[in-house]
């Protein structure tokens, strides 16, 4: 079984592990205690040295993922988000001010997002669903796909799709546009809408009693124990990176969607070919109206599902989910989990473990553990341009032979842990001199359950199902609303950017 194990921290502290902004920091916070030693004021410097103590404790000791100035911080703004009424969201249309049903109307992070149609597309001239970020300046584009799994693969066959992968990220880092790319996961409990619909359209009048009986207890059983998945892939690209090809293809929003099919085609040829995908279809808006709203409210899919059979009959029946409505009625983010009309989700990410994984390891994690539980993963790979990879490596290879020499000198012992980090560093550099590109992956895990059961029980089963993968569970506290957005709506939301990227 391949295990893979190249990754590092992102910055390794060149000084006993700390970073050149904490070692700063300290340095001038202890100015007082030796300007108290200099003078002779013992007293005064001993005081001054119970707060550069303190000083260092808030500054290097994580807890739980953040250091304490972190905490203070996210809880200040989550304070004052909460007295300003940020922290809750009501619908326009549930206040009767919904004027426009095709702009989006959604809560916290994707209140910057506009969804447009795209110019006709492929054999079909299918309309494709651009996703415009206003708040973050990128454009995205999301599809759906299907991959028969690696269950039953061999080891040959996985170690295989892990290049693919590998090559993925690779050509899209060559492209030198596109900037992150998510692959999301939705196993959501069976409904049984596809089912019914087939029954009663085949159900005959005189079948016997005995037959139907059996028929509908075997279908309730195996729905309550069946789980369907939904894959989805998106795309980011800046609008720094994508705004000057794009004006030599014609400028506008022309130019740039002509720029984004370019990088569909190209993303796609390697997700059928060396990936596997056996189906990759780009979302038009509707579609990916109904995969927002069934990611708020997994239990409309049904409603949903019996209107576009009915539309089939009739054609003025409207089955289609607008943008207005796509979106929560209400939602409310807490400290600990996330509410949504009728359903409470908690999000959590994963820290990877030093030992490495084997590809499949994430699959206990999607493995719903009780009926009406919805589990949620994304996997994001945001991909460093070259030229910030570069510097990074080198800023990487320098920290750690100057932790190395430092030890030397002091006659400090360097572990086991920093002597594998000081080798990956030093490899990094023939890595990019090969061509590989430099990402930073990272996984945000989301269970939802509906409001009649205990969130919190929920929760821990979450952090079990983690553990259980051989990875550690940290949960996004203060921020699950866009632990929730990342990993369920696939609208190209990401944790690693804050503004123009």
């Amino acid at each position: 079984m391949t295990t893979y194990a190249d990754y590092q921290r992102d910055r390794v502290g060149w000084f006993f592990g700390l970073s050149g902004g904490q070692l700063m920091f300290l340095a001038l916070a202890s100015l007082p205690a030796f300007w108290g030693i200099s003078r002779g004021a013992w007293f005064s410097a001993f005081l001054f040295a119970l707060v550069w103590l303190f000083l260092l404790a808030i500054t290097v000791i994580p807890v739980r993922g953040r250091s304490a100035t972190g905490w203070v911080f996210a809880s200040t703004m989550y304070a004052v988000g909460g007295l300003l009424g940020w922290t809750s969201f009501r619908a326009k249309a549930t206040q009767g001010r919904a004027e426009d049903l095709d702009t989006p109307d959604l809560p916290g992070v994707l209140q910057g997002v506009q969804i447009h149609d795209g110019p006709p597309h492929g054999s079909q001239l299918q309309r494709v669903a651009i996703i415009e970020n206003h708040a973050m300046k990128t454009w995205a584009v999301t599809a759906s796909i299907v991959h028969p799994g690696i269950g039953m693969k061999d080891v040959e066959e996985r170690a295989r799709y892990g290049e693919a992968l590998a090559g993925l990220l690779d050509v899209a880092g060559r492209t030198e546009k596109v900037d992150e790319i998510l692959f999301m996961v939705r196993t959501v409990p069976e409904d049984g809408a596809e089912r019914d619909l087939w029954v009663n359209r085949h159900r005959r009048p005189n079948a016997p009693e005995l037959s139907e009986v059996v028929n509908s207890d075997l279908a309730h059983g195996l729905t309550q124990a069946s789980v369907r998945t939904e894959t989805f892939v998106t795309i980011v690209v800046p609008e720094t990176r994508i705004a000057r090809s794009a004006k030599e293809s014609g400028g506008g929003f022309e130019g740039r969607c002509r720029e984004l099919y370019l990088l569909m085609a190209e993303i796609e040829a390697q997700l059928r070919g060396p990936m596997g995908m056996t189906t990759v279809r780009w979302l038009t808006s509707p579609e990916l109206a109904l995969a927002c709203r069934t990611g708020f409210a997994p239990g409309d899919r049904a409603g949903i599902v019996e209107a576009l059979s009915l539309r089939e009959k009739d054609p003025s029946v409207n089955a289609d989910v607008p943008w207005a409505m796509a979106g929560p009625s209400g939602a409310d983010a807490t400290v600990r989990h996330y509410s949504h009309d009728a359903w409470n989700s908690v999000s959590a990410t994963i820290k990877l473990p030093a030992r490495g994984v084997a590809m499949g390891a994430l699959a206990p994690i999607l493995t719903p553990s009780e009926f009406g539980e919805r589990r949620s993963f994304v996997v994001a790979y945001p991909i460093v341009c070259q030229s910030k990879a570069d510097r990074q490596s080198g800023n990487a290879e320098w920290a750690a032979d100057l932790a190395e020499g430092m030890n030397e000198k002091l006659g400090r012992k360097t572990r086991a842990k920093q002597r594998d980090e000081a080798h990956k560093a030093r490899g990094l550099d023939a890595k990019l001199a090969r061509g590989n590109s430099l990402t930073r992956p990272y996984g945000v895990c989301t269970v939802t359950v509906p409001k009649t059961m205990r969130i919190t029980e929920f929760g821990r089963r979450l952090d079990a199902s983690v553990r259980r993968a051989g990875f550690a569970p940290l949960r996004l506290d203060l921020a699950q609303d866009v632990g929730f957005a990342a990993s369920t709506i696939p609208l190209g939301t990401s944790l690693t950017r804050s503004g123009d990227a």
